[in-house]
Order: structure tokens, then sequence, then C-alpha cells
């Protein structure tokens, strides 16, 4: 499904609305350019979770972990990683294996490590400034 956000605001409704449909071990890839909205649409996955801490990027930590929902959110950034095996190391199937929703910005730079039926949400920007394209295919998506 593509959808046009034209605010911040927007972006996250459509993360909280995805929210809803996710399930224990559900993993959504982001792919997106820099300040596309990836955080932003995270924050939208949180509220939907019911998770009332705030949410950032996890640029320097590699994994923020959110609980108090429906469900716990590990949020990943890959951004400095250059492998899928930089992952493993950092325990990504224990993460898996916790129950939770899996969230991974820069996906591509982990790409063989993701399985088939992840939700991929990919961000570009639009027409205008505030405008975001999203595109949100497989895993929960009918």
């Amino acid at each position: 499904m593509e959808y046009i956000s034209d605010s911040p605001q927007q972006t996250q409704e459509l993360g909280a609305a995805l929210a809803e449909k996710l399930e224990a071990g559900a993993v959504v890839a982001f792919t997106g350019d820099l300040g596309a909205g990836k955080t932003a649409f995270t924050r939208g996955l949180a509220q939907g979770l019911g998770i009332s801490e705030r949410v950032t990027s996890p640029t320097f930590t590699i994994v923020n972990e959110y609980g108090g929902g429906r469900l716990p959110l590990f949020h990943f950034d890959m951004y400095r990683l250059s492998s899928s095996e930089e992952l493993f190391d950092i325990g990504w199937e224990d993460y898996l294996d916790r129950g939770g929703v899996c969230v991974v910005e820069w996906s591509e730079n982990i790409a063989d490590a993701l399985e088939e039926d992840a939700v991929r949400v990919d961000i570009r920007r639009g027409a205008h400034d505030g405008q975001r394209i999203i595109t949100v295919t497989g895993g929960a998506q009918k």
C-alpha cells in the first residue's frame, strides 16, 4: 500500500495504525533517506502499541528498548553496521525470541538477515518539503 503523509503527525498516525496489526515477533524493516521520517513512524508504532516512553533514534546505541505496551518494541539503527554478521554479534536472534516488535532503520545494511515475512516500510520525500511517500508491503498487510 502507498500512503502520502503531509506532516510528521500523519506519519506517526500511519505507524500507530500499522502497530494495531502487528503480532509478537514482527519485524518492521525501514528504508529511506536520512531525515525521511523513519523515527517519526516508529514513534507512531510505539503509540499504537500503547508505549508511553519518548522514542528517539538509537543511532549511537544501535538499539533502544521500550516496554509497557501491548508488546515491547526494540528499535534498531543499522546505519553504522556494515554487515548482518555484526547484527548477530549484538544479539539479534535474542531480540527476535523476546516476543516483541523489532523495528530496523537502515535495513538495507542487513537485508540478508531479515526474514521474508518482514513488514517493509519505504519512506521517500514527496512533492514538497513536509510531504512523504510511504510504501508498506509484506507481513501483516492485507
